[in-house]
């Protein structure tokens, strides 16, 4: 498989891949797995041995959050071995729990542990620097202003270097990787926001790309790829695009009505966001199951299944494929044949606990080999 430059991958004619990362936290030791699995089958494919990486095949890599720390590497040319050393080693540096804080009246962790390793891996590269290989995505969202911003290294984009500026703005080529990486990571009450300098004298507060609908950046990334406004334009069709998209495990909101109306307020409020969250995801993946071919496809509901034969319009605009685990003692049981314990489960779902790692990259591996297959990935999507 030949090596392409991000120009190459962003502008050059034939079929078009795009790969999504999720947000959670160290929850992102599972994502690892998956990808691996992927690696590991189109490493095959490709016949190039250790040499191959993932951003070789993948046309543009987006992520929020922790997903974001795992694209920016991708698009770097790293291994998903090389991933998984760090992400275990930063986990670790990370996390680290301290009795004055608590998350109430300040951030749970601070900054600078999490900005010093960023800095020794991404150094003062660039959202413009040459040493992305491939087109990258980093979905932060400005708090200040209340809106979503992706920011993406596609030199057509309208921001990425606009003539107009004439010194008022700052182009999105000239943001350091570490810097929006690290705003995209700044989850509420664990983190503080991010303060950036988007202009001559004007500033933005960002906090994590996930306090937006975009916690799976997929249909965000589909947006950028094909919409006029973003300048990529790529062409639709099952046969032409293959969106794939990883998540760190999701979950399932189960309680009795007694147990809610007994909240406190303050409770009812976290429940309220967290709810909104998992909504915005279902919602995604409704959408891009409606319009897309997918062998993978999830069950939505009990209303309107999988979707499967029930496309928008009638006509696959993109092959989609989407693998993820439900963090639910019963789901794990029936699906991948994993018997874990109702408090093992619940202290998987957590995002900041490194020492759920090790079983968190075995559920990953695990449910990787059941869902992940070569035929996923057909002929047509090769690189030649």
């Amino acid at each position: 498989m030949k090596t392409r430059t991000r120009d190459q991958h962003l502008f050059d004619p034939g079929p078009k891949r795009i790969l999504a990362l999720d947000g959670g936290g160290v929850r992102g030791i599972l994502t690892l797995q998956y990808l691996k699995r992927i690696e590991e089958l189109l490493r095959k494919q490709a016949g190039n041995g250790s040499n191959f990486r993932l951003s070789q095949y993948f046309d543009l890599i987006g992520g929020t959050s922790t997903g974001s720390i795992i694209a920016t590497g991708l698009a770097l040319g790293w291994t998903v071995k090389k991933l998984e050393t760090l992400y275990n080693e930063l986990s670790e540096q990370v996390f680290q729990r301290s009795m004055w804080r608590r998350g109430i009246l300040q951030a749970k962790f601070p900054r600078t542990p999490l900005m010093k390793a960023l800095t020794e891996q991404f150094g003062d590269r660039t959202l413009g620097s040459d040493d992305l290989h491939t087109g990258l995505m980093i979905m932060t969202k400005r708090l200040d202003s209340g809106s979503p911003w992706p920011l993406m290294n596609n030199p057509k984009g309208r921001y990425f270097d606009p003539v107009e500026k004439k010194g008022r703005a700052m182009s999105n080529k000239d943001f350091l990787l570490r810097d929006i990486v690290r705003a995209s990571t700044a989850a509420p009450h664990y983190f503080n926001p991010e303060r950036l300098r988007i202009g001559k004298g004007a500033e933005g507060a960002f906090v994590d790309g996930g306090v937006s609908p975009h916690n799976n950046p997929a249909l965000q990334l589909l947006l950028m790829a094909t919409a006029e406004g973003f300048g990529l334009k790529w062409a639709a069709g099952a046969d032409q695009l293959l969106l794939v998209s990883v998540g760190t495990g999701a979950q399932e909101i189960r309680l009795s009505a007694n147990e809610v109306m007994d909240m406190s307020s303050a409770k009812v409020s976290i429940q309220a966001l967290s709810s909104l969250m998992n909504d915005c995801d279902a919602m995604n993946q409704t959408i891009l199951q409606w319009m897309s071919r997918s062998p993978t496809a999830w069950k939505i509901d009990r209303e309107i299944g999988d979707l499967q034969g029930d496309v928008w319009g009638g006509r696959e605009l993109f092959s989609y494929l989407r693998y993820n685990v439900v963090l639910d003692r019963d789901w794990l049981k029936k699906n991948l044949n994993v018997d874990l314990k109702s408090s093992e489960v619940k202290g998987l779902q957590e995002m900041d606990k490194p020492k759920n790692m090790g079983k968190l990259a075995l559920l990953g591996a695990t449910a990787s080999h059941i869902q992940v297959q070569a035929d996923h990935f057909p002929a047509h999507f090769n690189i030649a």
